[in-house]
Formats: C-alpha cells, structure tokens, sequence
C-alpha cells in the first residue's frame, strides 16, 4: 500500500479510511485543512495525530480524486 499511515478496516468505522488506526478518519484531517486549519493547529486538537499524518492524509485525498471512475448521483 503506498499510503502506510493511512488504514482500511471494514471492522473499524465501517472501513472509513482512517490515519494509523486511530479512528481519525481522513476525510475529517482533510476537511480541516479546508476549513484552513494549518497543521498546528489539527494537532493541537488532535494530539495522537502527527504532522506526517496531516500530510499523508491529503495524499491520500489526491489519490482518490485522481481516479478516472468517479461516482455520479442521478442524471
């Protein structure tokens, strides 16, 4: 997996993916830093979460937006 901080466990918040386990979802570290959270800031109110997981999880975001099939409501 090129992304090893970030899990996937369909045991674990319904296989929401999440930074390290921790229950911390990426969407929610993503969001964050759409609000305009700067990386102090999330680990302040986070403090289990690292600023490579602040990272790693925008990565991961990117990814996931990169992809050539993307899901479409009704049309």
């Amino acid at each position: 997996m090129p992304f090893p901080r970030i899990s996937i466990d369909p045991a674990q918040m319904g296989g929401v993916p999440c930074i390290r386990n921790l229950r911390i979802p990426v969407a929610m570290v993503v969001r964050l830093v759409a609000q305009g959270l700067d990386v102090d800031a999330i680990l302040a109110e986070y403090p289990d979460l690292q600023a490579d997981d602040v990272a790693e999880a925008l990565r991961f975001a990117a990814s996931a937006v990169d992809e050539r099939t993307l899901p479409l409501t009704g049309t």
